[in-house]
């Protein structure tokens, strides 16, 4: 999600070529609602002096409400972005 992937000069050195690497992922279905609710918050980070400090959970009802999640799923789907959140922030705190 935040990587460019190899250069075509880094896939040269190993002897590939872009069409040796695929650059998709399946997302299972369990996790499509999460997914879609992690993109409609993608405006939604706080920055601060040091870079992303988190997402602005303020705006997560309207986010919820923008994906139709069932209200019964609300909670559930908190976490699961907040798995995905903390992932975002440790592969940006590497770059």
């Amino acid at each position: 999600m935040y990587e460019s992937g190899p250069t075509d000069a880094e896939l040269e050195v190993a002897g590939l070529t872009r069409e040796d690497v695929t650059t998709s992922c399946e997302i299972w279905p369990q996790n499509y609602q999460a997914y879609l609710l992690f993109c409609a918050m993608d405006t939604q980070w706080r920055i601060g002096m040091a870079g992303p400090t988190g997402l602005d959970y303020a705006a997560l009802p309207v986010a919820l409400r923008m994906i139709d999640a069932p209200r019964a799923d609300w909670q559930e789907l908190m976490t699961d972005v907040r798995v995905m959140e903390s992932a975002a922030l440790q592969a940006m705190r590497k770059e």
